[in-house]
């Protein structure tokens, strides 16, 4: 199956955010062109464009995302276990992030040639 996914660099870098539980979501990661904001009974995480400036508690900046091209079916199995792997094979820490059609997989700025470079060898295509 991996052999005939296709990914793309999405435009930008990104910042993983960690706000207080009790905190409001801030109106202003809605301007970002890709965010995803996760609350559960222990933290609220907010990842956005680095441009945005929110008042976290943590956060870690210069991360890169890439997205799996979908939409993918649901049937579909261990497509992002595929792709960690191959990731953690190469020493490259993600932060992985699933929507209802697709998957997107975060890796710091800096590892993103070597990520590119290791996912292509396993087969994977950049349509970017």
């Amino acid at each position: 199956m991996k052999n005939n996914l296709k990914l793309a660099l999405l435009d930008g870098e990104y910042t993983v955010h960690r706000l207080k539980l009790e905190q409001n979501i801030p109106t202003q990661v809605l301007k970002s062109n890709f965010f995803s904001i996760t609350r559960t009974d222990d933290e609220l995480s907010i990842v956005c464009d680095t441009q945005i400036s929110l008042a976290s508690e943590k956060s870690e900046r210069g991360w890169s995302c890439i997205k799996v091209l979908g939409p993918l079916d649901f049937a579909l199995t261990g497509i992002l276990a595929a792709i960690s792997n191959v990731l953690a094979e190469a020493e490259i820490s993600i932060f992985a992030l699933s929507t209802y059609d697709t998957d997107y997989i975060l890796v710091k700025s800096d590892a993103l040639v070597l990520a590119k470079k290791v996912l292509k060898e396993a087969g994977y295509i950049f349509e970017n």
